[in-house]
């Protein structure tokens, strides 16, 4: 990744034609790197679907106890989440862990070889269940309990925040502005996402669709109840001071899987062709629980999905659009059932949902999720992260002031798309058969 970085940067500034002034950075969150004391970097990152986290949550709430890891953090609870990464190497007595001089998520470690100082971006830390977000800061309490290191994590700052100036050594390698800035713009790509998605009202939800879906609500402080705990909701850093309330969905995940399965088997499908059979396939045949978790990391997710099919005693799909129909159908279906424990959590009805991301270009999901939730959608932008990425430059560089007025940038300078609830189609109950199908009828 940095090595196909950095060249764009040189790209970026021959395309600016030497006007570029900042960098900011986003990726997924969760994923960390450790260093040294010299910066450098000890090991290559594991990623968040390596198998070295399972059973590990179990193991830690013999320590400390589920319910309390949730009140001191409000992050729902996924196997994937760097508290667990971080115990699985307590447990394995890592001698990597024992050597680190600095704690870096993946955005941070960018940005530190970037402008070579060390710090964690608000947003980006805040996924890592060991953020406090009543106190502000790292869970120090929580870490010590769990003979996790505390020396080794830095300053935690703000979205919109300038770090400097590019180092000069970098400036100098890739022949480059040596005034550029860099900025910690919103570093977890769903807080960029989610800033730049158009809401206009508190009663809108989100939904940023991509490998992942993020289903939630921007909220102004944390909501850390019984009731979101039996939830599994999280409570996300977002920007100029706001939680983003949600809960994540394995989103196309699902499909890319089944995507490259088929390549495998010589049938190479591009997404629209597979969006034009699933349109064609009938509707509410089958359902999967899309967080099921043989679906993590299966070796043939087709198999998964038709095991799990045959498990539920549902009728399995005749070919690959009808498949991917009931990958469809469910991911809508879940999106509902989250929007109703959303609306129990805020105790405001939500009467719009505003998808961005790649996922916000696939028009039958969006048709679906507004027929099955009953609202009106907003799709766009596709690119939203890349646009809540540069527009929180542009706060950090104070061109923009305020989210009302990013948000209003968004609206008028990206094509959004509106898609209505079809009145004829009764849902009711099909949510009902999805509801026992995945949770024996549990509401």
């Amino acid at each position: 990744l940095w090595n196909e970085l950095k060249p764009a940067i040189s790209l970026a500034q021959t395309k600016c034609s030497g006007s570029l002034t900042s960098i900011g950075v986003d990726t997924w969150g969760v994923d960390f790197a450790l260093i040294d004391n010299y910066g450098e970097l000890l090991g290559n990152p594991h990623h968040y679907r390596d198998a070295r986290t399972e059973g590990v949550m179990e193991q830690l709430f013999k320590v400390v106890p589920k319910d309390e890891v949730y009140s001191r953090t409000g992050i729902q609870f996924m196997r994937l989440n760097t508290l667990y990464q971080l115990y699985s190497m307590v447990l394995r007595k890592s001698k990597v862990l024992a050597s680190a001089s600095r704690f870096l998520m993946m955005p941070d470690l960018f940005n530190f070889w970037l402008s070579e100082l060390a710090i964690s971006e608000f947003t980006d830390a805040t996924t890592t269940q060991f953020h406090n977000p009543r106190k502000g800061q790292w869970d120090f309490e929580l870490l010590q309990k769990l003979n996790i290191r505390t020396d080794i994590f830095p300053e935690i700052v703000s979205p919109g925040t300038l770090l400097g100036k590019i180092s000069s050594g970098l400036a100098a390698e890739l022949n480059i502005d040596k005034e550029i800035s860099v900025a910690a713009t919103a570093c977890h790509d769903t807080a960029a996402a989610v800033a730049a998605a158009p809401l206009q009202k508190s009663s809108s939800a989100y939904i940023s669709s991509g490998t992942w879906s993020l289903v939630g609500a921007e909220v102004e402080k944390p909501v850390i109840t019984e009731r979101s705990l039996q939830h599994n909701f999280t409570n996300e850093g977002g920007v100029f001071g706001k939680y983003r309330l949600l809960r994540n969905v394995q989103g196309m995940w699902l499909v890319q899987e089944c995507r490259r399965i088929w390549a495998s088997q010589g049938k190479d499908f591009s997404y629209e062709e597979l969006v034009q059979l699933a349109t064609r396939s009938r509707p509410f045949t089958s359902f999967i629980d899309p967080d099921d978790q043989r679906f993590i990391a299966p070796a043939n997710m087709v198999e998964e999905i038709l095991a799990y099919l045959v498990n539920t005693n549902q009728d399995r799909p005749k070919n690959e659009g009808e498949l991917i129909r009931t990958i469809l159908d469910s991911l809508a279906l879940k999106y509902r059932k989250i929007i109703s424990h959303l609306e129990d959590l805020t105790g405001s009805k939500v009467d719009q949902i505003s998808i961005v991301g790649g996922g916000s270009r696939n028009a039958l999901l969006n048709q679906i999720t507004a027929d099955v939730c009953d609202v009106d959608i907003i799709a766009g932008p596709a690119e939203a992260t890349s646009v809540g990425n540069v527009l929180m430059q542009a706060v950090a560089s104070k061109v923009i002031s305020t989210h009302k007025e990013l948000r209003s940038t968004v609206r008028n300078s990206t094509e959004l798309r509106k898609h209505e609830p079809n009145p004829k189609i009764e849902v009711d109950d099909v949510y009902k058969r999805f509801m026992k199908v995945t949770e024996g009828g549990a509401p």
